[in-house]
């Protein structure tokens, strides 16, 4: 197995485009990190780079300790899986499936003893002879990952390679790629826009924006804990709601206003007076039928149910606000109050929008 060591690397395309800005992450040997954010934040770019596909412009890469300027994309012990699987459509399954090992010349009976079993734990065995173009889709992928295990390099790079699937067999894929990473235990790092493929296969999540890493850190870490406004909005379904407003202070007391919400903070509350923004999570209110001195009057204007859970569409005299339940006693038009949990709540500072408080 080999640890990556990213060095303030940037890759800046000829037409001026900073895809990657002075980027250093360290990602351990055996781990299995994501790379996520939204479409075009260069965590694809991230990963070539890393693949020795694109050159970088600045900074320096290591692979298991040697810098990866002196290593050509075929001697980094790495393989690539592709959103499109990049299969090669002439060839049958088995054939793709040894691609790679024929390339470098390793004999007919050594690649057969790693394509059989490989070919059975992905239920494959069947559909050796078939041709690209007579599988499904969740099939193709199977064999694009069938490439990378018969290979088995110390480095394993996947590029969305669930996007192009249905919604099922992107669940099922997920629980195959978290089985067989725990199987093989090789470094893994997996790019995805999809906030649950992230919190469901990463040990680590990166999270990006416009060239940047803006958080890395666990799951838990990065869902409990957004360093920044965008990592908290970011992840999340329903999304967090976020209220600007000001912590304004009176006899000892402090409370949060919001146009036509003021909510008295806890008297151990840390916050200074002035501009701040609230963030809680649909799931971290308290919802009541009676007022209490810290709730929101609001009005119940929709619900969506989920089927084990209700998300509910709140109104007050100006803001929507989102809560999420798995109580099932809920009517629309219905007035109810709604009281933050305080040791779940988030705080932003406005102008840079960087947490506040842990």
């Amino acid at each position: 197995m080999s640890s990556i060591s990213l060095h303030n690397i940037s890759k800046v395309f000829p037409d001026g485009t900073r895809a990657v800005q002075e980027i250093s992450l360290e990602i351990n040997k055996g781990e299995f990190l994501v790379l996520v954010g939204p479409s075009g934040c260069g965590k694809s770019t991230l990963l070539r780079l890393i693949a020795g596909l694109d050159e970088l412009t600045s900074g320096s890469i290591k692979i298991g300790g040697k810098d990866a300027a002196s290593l050509l994309p075929k001697d980094r012990d790495l393989a690539l899986v592709f959103q499109n699987y990049a299969l090669f459509p002439n060839l049958s399954v088995y054939d793709n499936l040894a691609f790679g090992l024929k390339a470098r010349k390793v004999p007919k009976a050594i690649i057969k003893e790693k394509i059989i079993p490989v070919s059975q734990r992905l239920g494959l065995a069947e559909l050796l002879q078939r041709k690209p173009d007579e599988l499904s889709g969740g099939q193709r992928q199977r064999v694009a990952l069938g490439r990378l295990l018969v290979r088995n390099p110390s480095i394993h790079l996947l590029d969305e390679p669930l996007s192009n699937l249905d919604a099922n067999l992107r669940t099922s894929m997920r629980h195959e790629l978290a089985q067989l990473h725990n199987e093989y235990q090789k470094t893994t790092l997996f790019v995805t826009h999809d906030q649950v493929e992230a919190m469901t296969l990463g040990q680590r999540l990166c999270v990006m924006n416009q060239g940047h890493i803006i958080q890395v850190g666990t799951p838990t870490e990065i869902y409990d804990f957004p360093e920044y406004r965008f990592v908290a909005e970011f992840f999340g379904s329903p999304p967090i709601n976020l209220l600007k407003g000001k912590i304004e202070s009176f006899q000892n007391n402090s409370s949060f206003t919001n146009g036509s919400i003021k909510i008295p903070l806890p008297m151990d509350s840390d916050l200074a007076e002035g501009e701040i923004e609230l963030g809680i999570r649909p799931e971290d209110w308290i919802i009541n039928s009676e007022a209490s001195s810290q709730s929101v009057p609001v009005t119940l204007q929709r619900i969506e149910n989920l089927g084990d859970s209700r998300i509910l569409h709140f109104m007050d005299q100006e803001n929507t606000i989102r809560a999420k339940s798995e109580l099932r006693e809920f009517q629309v038009g219905k007035p109810y109050f709604l009281t933050p949990q305080w040791n779940r709540v988030h705080w932003f500072d406005i102008q840079t929008e960087k947490r506040v408080l842990r």
